[in-house]
């Protein structure tokens, strides 16, 4: 599977068009497993915004399951990885946060 680039307008701004919604839905998808959040929560949030793997796969499943989630969301784009001797850091990719922020948007009632 092809990396997903979480890039779209805002909701509010004009509809998604076909690729748009199918990039935005493998994002939202790759969130929509309590594991696979809660891992995406620990890298976004962790200091440095870098997290090794150590660090972060006490979410109550096995190691190879926590491997399996960090892989979904590598493919969808949202994290990016590195291999350092036997460990593996990752980090939300590169401008995620802004760009799914951005596309959410703010409403006002």
């Amino acid at each position: 599977m092809s990396n997903v680039e979480p890039c779209c307008p805002p909701l509010n701004e004009r509809p998604l068009s076909a690729e748009e919604a199918v990039r935005t839905a493998a994002m939202f998808k790759a969130l929509g497993d309590p594991v696979r959040l809660r891992l995406f929560s620990a890298v976004a949030s962790h200091e440095g915004g870098e997290a090794c793997v150590c660090d972060i796969s006490d979410v109550g499943v096995s190691q190879p399951t926590v491997s399996h989630h960090l892989k979904k969301l590598r493919e969808a784009g949202l994290l990016t990885s590195e291999r350092r001797g036997t460990w593996v850091y990752y980090r939300v990719a590169p401008s995620v946060l802004s760009a799914m922020s951005k596309m959410l948007g703010q409403y006002t009632a």
